[in-house]
């Protein structure tokens, strides 16, 4: 069965495809955008303190820490940490991290 208007018709099974295919791209449209709502920002000073850091010049106490792909300008609230090794961000002030021995 067509449904005609005139000389032009349209076979049902074309709507009902159509219908399903936009019922399924709203479901995944709406499904990933809940999932994105529900993430997390992951930036900021406040998510340094407390990851690992690698250290890029010698701290003594003052150097450079590599970290999640930045390098950063680093204190080292104690002691010397050679190049290679790993610091923790103890905390953050501007630009410039502290950081402690792992």
């Amino acid at each position: 069965m067509n449904l005609g208007l005139g000389d032009f018709t349209i076979d049902p099974w074309l709507i009902v495809v159509v219908a399903i295919s936009v019922v399924v791209f709203g479901v995944v449209t709406v499904i990933w955008g809940i999932r994105a709502h529900r993430l997390q920002v992951g930036a900021g000073r406040e998510e340094l303190v407390g990851k690992t850091a690698e250290v890029r010049v010698a701290l003594e106490p003052k150097g450079t820490v590599f970290i999640d792909g930045e390098q950063w300008s680093a204190v080292a609230e104690a002691g010397r940490a050679e190049p290679g090794e790993e610091v923790i961000i103890t905390r953050v002030d501007g630009l410039k991290l502290y950081v402690t021995k792992k």
